[in-house]
């Protein structure tokens, strides 16, 4: 299926997504307290309608918030979908459009509406935008949560795209956490290792489509526009940034550019991330140093932040990583995978669960094993769940109903010790992270029915596939309303 992206930067997405009457308007909204508030309620339910938040308090009229915009109809949308497909039919259908895309270059412009304002030197100015503070206990403002830094490895001269938390410093200084093993970090840390500052540009509002690109698992040294490129068709345009070089999205939001410096740290967080706890707590983390503010007439900022799991990043996480996992079982050579599904609710890592077709004694346990130590399984996993094909992967009522009725705790869970994890799992043992050892285990439940007597299995009380159509036909009007 090829995609159809009806939209070309931030502002056009608005504008379809109000065609459709999923955008709402606030006004007067603080940043101090109630954006965050809002965007924590509007989190919790989907579908919810994305929210613009505009004459924010202390701030000229136009300068906006936008929030929520991964959510009901504009899920299809906005991964160039048609409406009416399923979690599941859109994880296939968008996965399978992203693997046989062709990286298109992207290509340098001479002019673009983000260079409609431009700052430098001693007009730069980071607090001029109304970050908020999205969750009561965070450390402070911060003005990346649906943002994306901008790098090039030092060695080997590729541009990489990450979405990496970003919090106000003060009027010209900007930090930000990494997680280990990240292609942003490692561009970091060579140039640490070799005593130089790090050029670098964070986008705050941009192409929603780059930027779910950006928060996915690009293969290494793969730039992120020429993967949006070849889902678009066309390449990505860029201007060249005035004090880096870097290539910034010519129809960008609001971009900030300059320099990290080795030798400079500042204290950062905590914030509260995407397993639903403050897990990294407040330390020293390197500073950018802004040389530059490039922003539209009245900009628009994007906010995405984390919420505890489900919420919009992780549902369009969702989308890509199961059928990732599903293709990684596959070419790992499994047979029978009937539907995989990285749950929301474990924010696409800490629970996979996938539905086979039982062809001989222990597939489920092979499955389950190959799913957490994957590509896509293998960070920061928790729980992998293996049921029968006739459970839908994407409904936790289901999966859980197979794993009480079908497993036995005693002879139907596999543990697996001193696995990746991140400094954000809650769960790592102080000990264990103040030695930097961030491991955890993994659970590999078989909720299958047992091979060896599955035909003697009692049966589901649950009409056939005919008499649930012939019902849903007749009585679905007693459902209306």
């Amino acid at each position: 299926m090829k995609l159809e992206i009806p939209y070309q930067d931030l502002r056009s997405w608005i504008d379809l997504a109000g065609e459709v009457g999923e955008i709402r308007g606030v006004e007067g909204a603080s940043w101090q307290e109630e954006i965050g508030m809002a965007s924590e309620l509007l989190n919790r339910r989907d579908p919810a309608p994305a929210v613009i938040f505009d004459k924010i308090p202390g701030y000229p009229d136009g300068h906006r918030v936008l929030v929520n915009f991964f959510g009901g109809r504009r899920k299809n949308m906005t991964l160039g979908l048609p409406s009416g497909l399923n979690n599941v039919q859109m994880s296939e259908a968008f996965t399978k459009a992203f693997q046989e895309a062709k990286p298109i270059p992207y290509e340098f412009v001479d002019d673009g509406p983000i260079l409609e304002n431009v700052k430098m030197g001693d007009e730069v100015n980071v607090l001029q935008f109304p970050s908020p503070q999205w969750h009561e206990l965070d450390g402070g403002r911060y003005i990346g949560t649906g943002s994306y830094n901008i790098t090039r490895d030092p060695d080997e001269d590729w541009v990489n795209l990450g979405t990496y938390r970003v919090m106000v410093q003060d009027e010209k200084t900007v930090g930000f956490y990494i997680s280990p093993g990240k292609h942003g970090r490692v561009h970091r840390d060579k140039y640490i290792a070799r005593q130089q500052p790090m050029p670098a540009a964070i986008v705050v509002g941009g192409d929603p489509l780059l930027f779910l690109l950006t928060c996915s698992e690009i293969p290494y040294r793969m730039c992120e526009y020429d993967v949006a490129g070849g889902l678009r068709g066309k390449p990505y345009q860029v201007i060249k940034g005035k004090v880096t070089g870097l290539p910034i999205p010519a129809n960008a939001e609001i971009v900030l550019e300059g320099f990290v410096d080795p030798a400079k740290r500042k204290p950062e967080g905590p914030f509260g991330e995407w397993t639903g706890y403050y897990g990294s707590g407040l330390r020293d983390e390197p500073c950018m140093d802004v040389k530059a503010i490039y922003y539209r007439n009245k900009p628009i900022m994007l906010g995405c932040p984390p919420q505890r799991p489900p919420d919009e990043i992780s549902r369009y996480r969702a989308i890509l990583r199961s059928g990732l996992l599903r293709q990684a079982l596959e070419k790992a050579g499994l047979s029978g995978i009937k539907g995989a599904w990285a749950s929301e609710i474990g924010n696409t890592r800490m629970l996979l669960c996938i539905a086979i077709e039982q062809r001989y004694a222990g597939h489920a346990t092979q499955v389950g094993h190959v799913a957490s130590q994957c590509h896509v399984g293998a960070y920061a996993g928790k729980y992998v769940v293996v049921v029968d094909d006739d459970i839908d992967v994407s409904n936790l009522e289901e999966v859980v109903w197979a794993m009480i009725t079908r497993s036995d705790p005693a002879t139907s869970i596999d543990i697996i010790h001193n696995a990746w994890s991140t400094p954000l799992d809650p769960r790592i043992p102080p000990e264990k992270r103040a030695k930097g050892e961030m491991t955890n285990s993994r659970a590999i439940i078989d909720a299958t029915r047992p091979y060896a007597w599955r035909d003697k299995f009692p049966p589901v009380n649950m009409p056939s596939p005919e008499s649930a159509r012939r019902a849903r036909e007749k009585f679905s009007y007693l459902l209306d309303g």
